[in-house]
């Protein structure tokens, strides 16, 4: 997984009734666009993650929609 500061991470929910999570990737912790990622969600939480692989970057100017 690689991303860059303004990207957005696209979180897929993992049960069932479960919504999709969208984040903009604020900070790239890891060495040449590598987790761990500064994540801050709509809702404004922020939190430092590894993305496992329920999980996409997407640059910073696309649709976030899951299509």
């Amino acid at each position: 997984m690689n991303a860059h500061e303004g990207d957005r991470l696209l979180m897929h929910g993992r049960i069932v009734g479960q919504h999709d999570r969208v984040g903009e990737i604020v900070e790239v912790l890891g060495t040449e666009g590598e987790p761990p990622y500064r994540v801050r969600f709509e809702d404004g939480h922020e939190c430092v993650m590894s993305p496992g692989p329920d999980s996409v970057v997407r640059p910073g100017d696309a649709p976030t929609a899951a299509g």
